[in-house]
């Protein structure tokens, strides 16, 4: 989750983290996964607003998202495909049971990282609680805790602008409707 949310479109209004190689260099080391000598490229950066922005679309299809059409989607999946080819995966088991870890280091290991996750959350059978806010321009990834798995929004914030949002449209609607030049 903390990779899908590093967009500034969130919530919290955080500045775009992969915006510049410098940018995603400082976000590995705040989040422990790289060190001053990790070599970041543009490129790379450009890289991870791409695998983000395809992690974010599926999350909005397991939201339900309207915007989210079959060919975005499969697009977006498209992509997903192509990196996992790019950023392979090795099982690695012990006594203790079995994980998939990168078979990189460095940048492609931390795309391989980002795989591994969702790897291990479909295995679990809770990658489709894994969401995306569908309020627009949040986006904002979580995870729906709720019983009958119907959460859309990453939370009250969200959900009741959306609803105003809505109720607004209503009311336009039926002013538009009810005005004297339509009788």
């Amino acid at each position: 989750m903390q990779f899908v949310n590093t967009h500034p479109a969130g919530p919290h209004r955080l500045p775009e983290r992969f915006g510049s190689a410098r940018d995603l260099h400082a976000w590995l080391l705040e989040k422990a996964m790289g060190s001053e000598t990790t070599h970041v490229t543009e490129a790379d950066a450009a890289s991870a607003r791409e695998l983000r922005e395809a992690l974010i679309t599926v999350l909005l299809a397991h939201s339900g998202d309207k915007d989210t059409t079959p060919e975005v989607l499969a697009e977006a999946e498209g992509y997903l495909r192509h990196a996992a080819s790019r950023y392979p995966l090795v099982t690695v088991v012990t006594a203790s049971g079995a994980s998939l870890v990168p078979a990189q280091t460095g940048i492609p290991g931390l795309f391989g990282t980002v795989l591994a996750n969702v790897t291990e959350l479909a295995q679990a059978g809770v990658w489709d609680r894994v969401r995306a806010c569908r309020h627009q321009p949040c986006h904002f990834g979580f995870f729906d805790r709720t019983r009958n798995r119907t959460a859309v929004y990453c939370g009250t914030k969200c959900g009741s602008r959306e609803s105003m949002r809505a109720y607004r449209k209503r009311k336009k609607a039926l002013a538009s409707d009810w005005s004297p030049s339509s009788k």
